[in-house]
């Protein structure tokens, strides 16, 4: 059987998440956080410090970074669009984990199309990951009867390559 014939076999994007590390709060995490609603058009969430670190000036519950998490296909495909351009439409193999996801970095807002660089932001970077799940991985995150989806219906980093690769024409960097 083809994995065309079945659709619960086919994969799919289930949540895009965009991360800004600041390492502080205030001013340049204001403007972190417009740079995230300029390239999302969402409204970002903030990051707080989980644990007490005095060497980099981070305490525990103080905003440390801003994220913002897509679910909308189209928004998620136009967005991926514009970073796979940024990263030259190639992605190195080792961004791609266990699960099939792919995690990637791009190190300046202001190369994403239509973006012009703004003295008042400055620059800044981020970290992108893509979650990749065939349709039916709800199961393992309902409340009630969840249960564990198969090692057969998960997406393995082989396929998460030829998927991004045909969805997107990115190449893929083997080492």
């Amino acid at each position: 059987m083809s994995e065309t014939a079945n659709p619960m076999l086919t994969p799919r994007i289930t949540k895009v998440t965009i991360n800004i590390g600041v390492g502080e709060g205030g001013e340049r995490l204001q403007t972190a956080e417009k740079v995230l609603e300029l390239l999302t058009g969402l409204s970002p969430l903030r990051t707080m410090g989980r644990i007490q670190n005095r060497d980099l000036k981070v305490r525990k519950g103080f905003p440390i970074g801003c994220k913002v998490t897509m679910r909308d296909s189209d928004k998620v495909e136009k967005f991926l669009t514009d970073a796979f351009w940024v990263r030259e439409n190639s992605i190195p193999a080792w961004n791609f984990d266990a699960q099939g996801n792919l995690t990637f970095g791009i190190s300046d807002y202001t190369e994403f199309p239509d973006q012009k660089y703004d003295p008042d932001i400055g620059i800044y970077g981020m970290d992108i990951s893509v979650v990749l799940e065939r349709p039916g991985h709800r199961v393992k995150r309902r409340r009630r009867r969840s249960r564990k989806v198969g090692r057969g219906h998960s997406v393995s980093p082989d396929e998460s390559r030829t998927w991004f690769a045909e969805k997107f024409g990115i190449t893929i960097q083997e080492e």
